[in-house]
């Protein structure tokens, strides 16, 4: 259930890419350290993974994630929890005639986590474009 007093940062990209490429690119832990960060990712839902990056003044730069949901070639979602943020990310795919549409939604940011809310809308950009270029190169 969305609560109504928290935001969401919607980003949606087209592929040119079967769903099963991207599906791979979004679950398979070697893929996903290329497009977003070093991670100790398997899918099974229920698992806690952490996603890392080099720490940096204040920060870590470790995310605690727990997969939520595994729909196979269609869903994923996963907390997303630092600095107290907690929030869940979940990808959506969808088959089309020219390849694969991701909605990608990261819910639960809070009025007060403006800062967190406005780096995850450049984040998720950034992260979507070099997904693109992950899949360029995947069999």
């Amino acid at each position: 259930m969305t609560n109504p007093d928290t935001r969401s940062v919607i980003v949606e990209k087209d592929f040119p890419h079967p769903p099963e490429k991207v599906w791979r690119a979004l679950t398979e832990s070697s893929l996903i350290e290329q497009w977003l960060m070093k991670n100790d990712f398997q899918l099974v839902a229920g698992r806690a993974f952490q996603l890392r990056m080099d720490p940096v003044p204040n920060w870590n730069g470790v995310i605690d994630c727990q997969v939520v949901t595994v729909d196979p070639g269609k869903t994923l979602a996963y907390t997303w929890g630092t600095l107290g943020l907690e929030s869940v990310v979940t990808f959506t795919l969808t088959r089309t005639d020219a390849g694969t549409h991701v909605h990608m939604e990261q819910t639960g940011f809070r009025p007060d986590q403006e800062a967190a809310y406005k780096g995850a809308n450049y984040g998720w950009q950034a992260f979507l474009g070099k997904l693109e270029h992950v899949l360029t190169s995947v069999e």
